[in-house]
């Protein structure tokens, strides 16, 4: 069954992680994904290092089953061959900077002049309004300017720190997928497309404040600016044990009593520092510190078993290939391997989401660039000679085979 999203078809204009990592998650829910990319490179994501029979892991992992058509938007007859493909999309996606889509000739009035009803997406970095609105934007600078960094950093005055991966640029991805998957029902309903507007700014504000902002939610009963921000989220630290590393979470009365039992400290559940949820969270360095204090003396593994047996929710912290090797995410079969026809055998996530009345298919590999511009251009009208003649120009081009 080919999924929830049959039949959606959406046309990508996107480059890097935000945008097209929005478009893989519906591709592979279903939906038909064209990707238009310029005819020389393409998306910057190809050209980055970590690299197997011309294709990089990156564009792998963030543009698999999508189809690829390169057209020199810059063109007249590049321009005009997108609108063409716009006319028979469901949804449009682009993540130019502000004013670039207009300024070349795809902004929503030219885009919806061919197709009434199709969802408009953009994504931007900082905003569509503003000083900010128009500057470059990388994950860093959303990290830094949306208090993640302060958040990570553990406290207002503490050094920030980077979360060490690029968060903004995929929750925007999921903000995006899930916000054109709303705009298309929305349009069932009434018939009607949409602009849908998202910035990575915005999309890690409100992930911020849904656990790290407590502290700000009333107004006028601000923390201080000193105060620290490790009382404002239930996420624990992980701990050091004999032989290696795992997080334990006992922030309620039950599991905190389980952890005094499983670690043999009963003297823990009469410390008046720790006799309510709320004292615990108040005297929280010391009980972190009593907490990593017992679990130094004995490993990992046997943790594991006498924190469960009691019930006191752990695990222990794994390295990139063991996790991938662990028994639950080898039975949940989040991670499969596939075959690619130029990078060889591949491991990759599986869709996170499963439906039971709509099962998603396999999803097809990450293709060449330009490798179905003949076919696309072909089904939205195109002769073979005018084909064969923008390839000729340069506007378009064929498959083209792998490049290092």
């Amino acid at each position: 069954m080919p999924g929830p999203l049959h039949g959606i078809r959406i046309l990508d204009a996107t480059t890097m992680i935000s945008g097209p990592l929005a478009t893989m998650i519906l591709a592979d829910q279903g939906a038909e994904v064209i990707k238009i990319e310029h005819p020389r490179g393409g998306d910057h994501s190809r050209q980055v290092a970590g690299r197997r029979g011309g294709f990089s892991a990156s564009f792998l992992n963030n543009n698999r089953g999508k189809r690829s058509v390169t057209l020199d938007l810059k063109h007249p007859r590049g321009l005009t061959a997108a609108l063409k493909l716009c006319a028979g999309a469901d949804v449009f996606v682009q993540n130019f900077r502000p004013g670039v889509a207009e300024r070349i000739g795809l902004g929503e009035d030219a885009v919806r002049a061919v197709r009434p009803d199709i969802v408009y997406a953009s994504i931007a970095g900082f905003g569509f309004e503003g000083d900010w609105a128009k500057r470059p934007v990388y994950d860093p600078l959303i990290q830094a300017l949306s208090g993640l960094a302060s958040v990570q950093g553990g406290a207002d005055q503490a050094r920030p720190h980077l979360v060490r991966t690029i968060l903004p640029d995929k929750v925007t991805a999921i903000q995006a997928s899930q916000a054109i998957t709303a705009a298309l029902f929305a349009r069932e309903r009434s018939g009607q497309g949409t602009h849908l507007h998202l910035s990575m700014l915005d999309t890690v504000v409100h992930f911020l404040w849904s656990s790290d902002m407590a502290g700000f939610t009333f107004v006028g009963d601000e923390i201080p600016p000193q105060a620290p921000s490790e009382g404002q989220s239930f996420i624990e630290l992980i701990y050091q044990t004999a032989d290696g590393w795992m997080a334990v979470s006992a922030h309620t009365d039950s599991t905190w009593s389980g952890l005094a039992a499983a670690v043999g400290r009963p003297d823990w559940l009469t410390d008046p520092r720790f006799s309510s949820v709320a004292l615990r969270e108040i005297n929280k360095p010391a009980r972190l510190e009593l907490t990593q204090e017992a679990l130094l003396t004995d490993t990992t593994a046997n943790w594991m078993q006498r924190l469960t047996a009691h019930d006191v929710p752990c695990a222990p912290v794994l390295t990139r290939r063991e996790m991938y090797e662990h028994p639950q995410v080898v039975a949940n079969g989040a991670v499969v391997e596939v075959d690619h026809p130029q990078a060889g055998r591949l491991r990759q996530a599986r869709t996170p989401a499963r439906f039971s009345a709509t099962p998603t298919e396999p999803p097809a590999v990450a293709r060449r660039l330009g490798e179905d511009t003949e076919q696309v251009l072909q089904e939205a009208g195109y002769s073979a000679e005018d084909i064969a003649e923008m390839i000729s120009q340069g506007i378009a081009t064929g498959p083209q085979g792998p490049s290092e």
